[in-house]
């Protein structure tokens, strides 16, 4: 199967692409908005199906630069946005969700997340998700940067509609081993990891090196395979050229050995007890 052809499943069911588009710090430069939206547009052309942004990235501006490359091609696409936690009210969850689906261009978001814990009652967000989808401007729902203790308590407020979990997520950021990835896996509930490459901070490391030129790649696309190693993990990297899209989308063909797995363990440890989620 083609690497871009992988998918995973969401707890009801749907078959959702592995490998997807961020655009974190997009929309931060008008300097920049043409070559991100070029981007954005090659990697459509290229076969991806799953772009994720947010209200909070450039304030609105990401949202558009998307809205501009899905728009006369929205139903090739599965969209992911994220309302900020200060809006996540039951009331200001409808109200966000409508300001993005303006600057989307679109009449509904495929998966709307909670961009992290905030304030408001759990309870609130999720009714207030739960009026959207029953409106049919939004698919899924779910949640980003949620620990295992959050996890509970969103279970406990009527969460077990949760589609999926978007956190951080890398060889040097494992934490979600220590029980968020048990605990998600129990209930179904997908992964999506975001800075798969540390945000283009990738390790100098011998290991890396050795492994990538025994596959003819790169470091980063060793990282990228790692990551999409599991089964239930959604990958989204960002990229802004053409060359570095088309590296992390090689990525996904990517099949590392038993022996690679055990030499990137040895190198890049996961944590010995529970540790608290990371975030950026």
């Amino acid at each position: 199967m083609r690497g871009l052809d992988r998918t995973l499943k969401l707890p009801g069911g749907e078959a959702v692409a592995q490998f997807g588009l961020g655009t974190w710090r997009m929309g931060e430069s008008k300097a920049r908005a043409a070559g991100e939206l070029a981007a954005l547009r090659a990697g459509l052309d290229a076969g991806v199906k799953l772009i994720d942004t947010a209200e909070m990235y450039g304030e609105g501006v990401a949202e558009e630069i998307v809205g501009h490359a899905i728009a006369g091609r929205r139903d090739e696409v599965f969209v992911v946005s994220k309302v900020y936690p200060h809006n996540a009210s039951r009331s200001g969850v409808a109200q966000a969700c409508a300001r993005s689906l303006k600057r989307l261009g679109t009449d509904r978001i495929d998966l709307y997340l909670l961009h992290w814990r905030g304030n408001h009652p759990l309870a609130e967000t999720v009714a207030g998700f739960q009026d959207l989808k029953k409106a049919g401007k939004i698919r899924h729902w779910g949640v980003s940067n949620f620990d295992v203790a959050d996890m509970e308590d969103l279970f406990e407020a009527g969460g077990d509609g949760c589609a999926a979990n978007q956190i951080l997520y890398n060889l040097g950021r494992r934490a979600a081993e220590t029980g968020l990835f048990a605990l998600c896996r129990e209930h179904r509930i997908p992964l999506m990891a975001y800075s798969p490459l540390e945000q283009g901070r990738i390790p100098k490391s011998p290991v890396l090196a050795k492994i990538a030129a025994a596959h003819k790649a790169t470091p980063a696309q060793v990282m990228l395979a790692w990551v999409a190693r599991h089964k239930d993990v959604m990958v989204i990297p960002k990229s802004t050229s053409t060359a570095h899209l088309t590296e992390n989308i090689a990525a996904m063909d990517l099949v590392l050995s038993v022996d690679d797995l055990a030499q990137i363990e040895t190198a890049f440890p996961a944590p010995k007890r529970e540790t608290p989620l990371d975030m950026l």
